[in-house]
């Protein structure tokens, strides 16, 4: 693979991992994200 299409790869992978990034911030999944590692947190503490 020529250098030119290697960074053409790499642009269009990274622009749609930015895109669905942000779609899922904008359906509100972050916050479910954050919600579930804390509670995977505090199960491997023991306190929850």
């Amino acid at each position: 693979m020529s250098y030119g299409k290697k960074a053409t790869a790499q642009i269009v992978l990274l622009m749609a991992g930015a895109a669905m990034l942000c779609f899922g911030i904008w359906r509100g999944e972050a916050a479910t994200v954050l919600s579930k590692a804390i509670k995977l947190c505090l199960e491997c503490v023991g306190i929850g």
